[in-house]
C-alpha cells in the first residue's frame, strides 16, 4: 500500500509528567488513526519528548498495522454492533444515507478516515480516547459482509440478505 494515499488524524497527545530530583520531567504521548477513505484503517499510539516526534512515531506506528473493513455501499457498516474494549464500550449503527457522522471524537476520527459517510454512533462506557478508540476498531473489525457470511454457509449472497416479512 502506498502511503501518498492515507490521510492521517490526531486523535489525542497527552502531557506526562516524571518528578525527578531536578525537578519534572516531560514526555508527550499521541494516538493517530491512518486511512484511505475506501476501508483501510490503522492506528498508532507513541511516545516522545516532543511532541511532533510522538505524533510522527504515531503515524508510523498506524501505518504499520494498517486492515481493511467491510463497508456497504462503500458509505456506511453492514450490520449495527456492540463492542468493549476495557472500559470503553461502542455502539455503532449503520444509517441511511444522508446521514451523516454522528458520533463523538474518537469514534468520528476512525469513521472519517475510514470512509464511512453513515453512521450514528455512541460511546457508553469510559470518556478516555485510548479506550474508546480499541473498543470502536474491534466494532470495526467484528464487521461481516453477507458476502463473507454467505460463504462460510454455503448458501447464495440473496438468500442471506431477503427482507423479513
Amino acid at each position: 500500500m502506498e502511503n501518498f494515499e492515507f490521510k492521517d488524524k490526531l486523535v489525542s497527545i497527552n502531557r506526562i509528567t516524571k518528578v525527578v530530583k531536578g525537578g519534572r520531567r516531560f514526555a508527550f504521548s499521541a494516538l493517530v488513526v491512518v486511512g484511505n477513505f475506501a476501508g483501510s484503517i490503522g492506528v498508532g499510539y507513541a511516545k516522545a519528548k516532543q511532541v511532533p516526534d510522538a505524533i510522527k512515531k504515531a503515524t508510523q506506528a498506524a501505518k504499520d498495522n494498517l486492515f481493511k473493513i467491510p463497508l456497504r455501499e462503500g458509505r456506511t457498516l453492514h450490520h449495527d454492533v456492540l463492542s468493549k474494549d476495557g472500559a470503553g464500550k461502542v455502539l455503532l449503527r449503520s444509517a441511511p444515507s444522508g446521514t451523516g457522522i454522528i458520533a463523538g471524537g474518537p469514534i468520528r476520527a476512525a469513521c472519517e478516515v475510514v470512509g464511512i459517510k453513515d453512521v450514528v454512533a455512541k460511546s457508553l462506557g469510559s470518556s478516555n480516547p485510548i479506550n474508546v478508540l480499541r473498543a470502536c476498531i474491534k466494532a470495526l473489525k467484528s464487521q461481516n459482509s453477507p458476502k463473507y457470511i454467505a460463504n462460510i454457509r454455503g448458501k447464495k449472497i440473496a438468500e442471506i440478505t431477503k427482507k423479513k416479512q
